[in-house]
Formats: structure tokens, sequence, C-alpha cells
């Protein structure tokens, strides 16, 4: 049987339960820190699922923007997707994301429960499941934004023995969830915008994009 292959031509490889997956939430100013965060990443790089604070209406044109953009495949996540390697997974706007075990990996889930912080979706709810399902083999990355989402989800993936970085004051639009996070003792790693994907990759021995 052929290996299943991504729309850039690219082995598309499931990814067992225990394989590396990176977890990232921002808010305000994050479309761009996302974009240079993920113009670091390499095409065939662990899943990555993303939370941005984002009107429903603009989450699927801006999955699609990352994707002309950068090496990995980006998608807008539609719930229960076989998490891939060298693919993105960007929350929707109408709903919360969380990663889930399925019988042969992980999977995608999407769920339109109450808003958490006040935001749907929350990237407390994506960090609560990356810490309770992924464990020690996730990576946390928190980047620009307002308020405290994701401060508390990333505290408790740092107690689960993920890594865990926030984007450093000085490249930060708005350095409030990331200080938040910082704050209450759950970034073990302070970066600047241009160095996270570098010493996030670090975590799995591997050299930037």
């Amino acid at each position: 049987m052929e290996k299943p292959v991504t729309d850039k031509g690219l082995p598309a490889r499931p990814v067992a339960s225990g394989g590396r997956i990176i977890f990232v939430g921002a808010s305000t100013g994050g479309t761009e820190a996302v974009k240079v965060f993920l113009l670091g990443i390499p095409a065939d790089c662990p899943p990555v699922m993303i939370v941005q604070h984002m009107p429903e209406s603009f989450t699927a044109s801006f999955a699609a923007r990352l994707d002309s953009l950068c090496k990995p495949h980006v998608i807008e996540a539609q719930g229960g997707e076989p998490l891939q390697s060298g693919t993105v997974y960007v929350a929707p706007g109408h709903s919360h994301l969380k990663i889930k075990r399925g019988a042969s990996g992980y999977l995608t889930e999407l769920l339109k429960t109450p808003p958490v912080n006040r935001h749907r979706p929350s990237v407390d709810v994506l960090f609560d499941s990356a810490a309770e399902v992924v464990g020690r083999n996730a990576v946390g990355v928190i980047l620009t934004g307002m308020g405290k989402d994701g401060a508390c989800g990333l505290l408790r993936m740092r107690q689960a023995g993920a890594r865990t970085f926030g984007q450093d004051e000085a490249s930060c639009v708005v350095y409030g969830m990331p200080r938040e996070a910082a704050m209450i003792g759950a970034v073990e790693e302070v970066a600047t915008l241009g160095e996270l994907s570098r010493r996030v990759l670090s975590v799995f021995g591997r050299p930037g994009a």
C-alpha cells in the first residue's frame, strides 16, 4: 500500500500514541507571530495544533494563507482527523480544539462547549488535553496575546512533563498571556519570536527549517 501524502507531495505519517506533538496558543498579535513561528518549522515536522483567538469567519482563510507560506501543510481542523507528521491543525473559530487517542494514534476533536476564559476556541482547553493525553511527549508554546488564556493549561503541561516555551516581552504585541504563564511558573524557557521555532526544534534534536 502506498503511503499517504499531503497536498504538498510529502509523506504524511500518522503519529502513534507516544509520538511528540507541538501545541501553540496565541491571541492579539498572534496571526503574525504564528506565521513567523511556522516559517521556522520544516516540512516533516511533528504534528502542530494551534489555537489562535479569531472569529470563525477568518480561521479557514488564516489556515489557507499559512499553508501557502509555510513548508508544513496547514489546515483548519474539522474534527476526527488522524494527526500526521508535516501537518498543522488550526482550531476553527467556532469550537474548542483538543487532542484525543484513537485506535491507532492521536486524533483531533472539536467541542462546542461554553467558552473558557471568555474564549472559544480556548488555549487552556487545548493545553489541558495535551497535558492529559500526551504528557511528557508534548511541547507547549504560548505566544503574544491579551489576558491569561493558556497560562494554567501550560502549567499543567509542564507539571505533566512537557517542555514549555513562552514568547519574550520585547517581541510580543501584547505581553499578556506569556506573562501570566511565566508568573505562575508554566514557562520553562523564554525566547524571542525569531528564536522560538529553533528552540522548540532543539527539543527534537533538529536544526531549524
